[in-house]
């Protein structure tokens, strides 16, 4: 029976890699920009006491602002790397599945050759040089040149 890659990835998909795929992908966004611009802008904005000095609760060098954008970036780089092993778990099984498409077709192929020899055996046309150069393809190619 064959496999459906497809419905093989949903079904080893876990909740944390939808979360982790959501965040990755809002996060590869202009958007994403747009808004941590603004958020930058107006944090620094109130801490360099533009808006009041009553307003300032992170003074210049910020450090709570260094805080809070190293621990988003631990986070960040921690659902990159889940979602790209889930997608690295996605292609091993499609490349799995291609290699097992690829074998199946090489047996079918073969059985038609076997075949269509019979058949040019029973008609009896000489088909002699194309097996030949049939089995020429199969074999590697050595060659003295590096």
């Amino acid at each position: 029976m064959a496999l459906n890659a497809n419905r093989e990835i949903q079904r080893l998909r876990q909740a944390e890699d939808s979360w982790a795929d959501a965040i990755t992908g809002f996060a590869g966004t202009t958007r994403f920009v747009r808004i941590h611009l603004l958020w930058f802008g107006l944090w620094i904005a109130v801490n360099l006491g533009l808006v009041g000095v009553a307003h300032e609760f992170d003074r210049y060098p910020f450090g709570l602002l260094t805080l809070v954008v190293s621990l988003e970036a631990i986070f960040l780089s921690t659902f990159v790397m889940i979602s790209q092993n889930r997608q690295a778990r996605a292609a091993e099984i499609r490349s799995e599945l291609d290699y097992q498409t690829n074998v199946m077709a090489e047996r079918e192929i073969d059985i038609v050759m076997r075949a269509l020899h019979r058949m040019a055996e029973a008609q009896g046309i000489g088909v002699d040089d194309l097996i030949v150069d049939l089995q020429a393809l199969r074999r590697p190619e050595t060659s003295d040149s590096p």
